[in-house]
């Protein structure tokens, strides 16, 4: 295969996973949605060295929230850079083979870090099926 063939595939398939992103912020409940304030939702292929540092099992890190909690936010808080919530293309292809399922950990992984956001801690999101 040409390497031009190569980098078309994998620009399809880097399309379509942010496309499963979109369509998972998309579909949260507009009072979700209203409070994605100062947060910045990216993609990236595999998580940094220092991303990883943070995870017990690098291949299950799926998403990261990088922030200062909706809950824990005060007057001082401003003029701050954004919140930064990051989703894993690599490890989530890698973890999931099939589109539907790939498609499902994506919305439970926005949902998850976006938890993270609004301050649910880990325990509470496994209570409500995001953990």
């Amino acid at each position: 295969m040409s390497e031009a063939a190569v980098r078309r595939i994998a620009q399809t398939r880097r399309r379509r996973f942010e496309r499963l992103v979109a369509r998972a912020i998309d579909e949260l409940p507009p009072d979700v949605l209203a409070q994605l304030e100062n947060v910045e939702i990216v993609i990236e292929d595999e998580p940094a060295p220092r991303q990883m540092a943070r995870a017990d099992d690098a291949d299950a890190l799926f998403g990261l929230y990088e922030g200062i909690p909706l809950t824990e936010r005060d007057s001082a808080y401003g003029m701050v850079l954004p919140d930064k919530i990051t989703i894993f293309r690599g490890p989530l292809e890698r973890s999931f083979r099939s589109p539907s399922a790939i498609a499902r950990e994506v919305r439970i992984t926005v949902a998850h870090e976006l938890g993270h956001h609004l301050g649910l801690d880990e325990d509470r999101l496994e209570d409500i099926g995001l953990g």
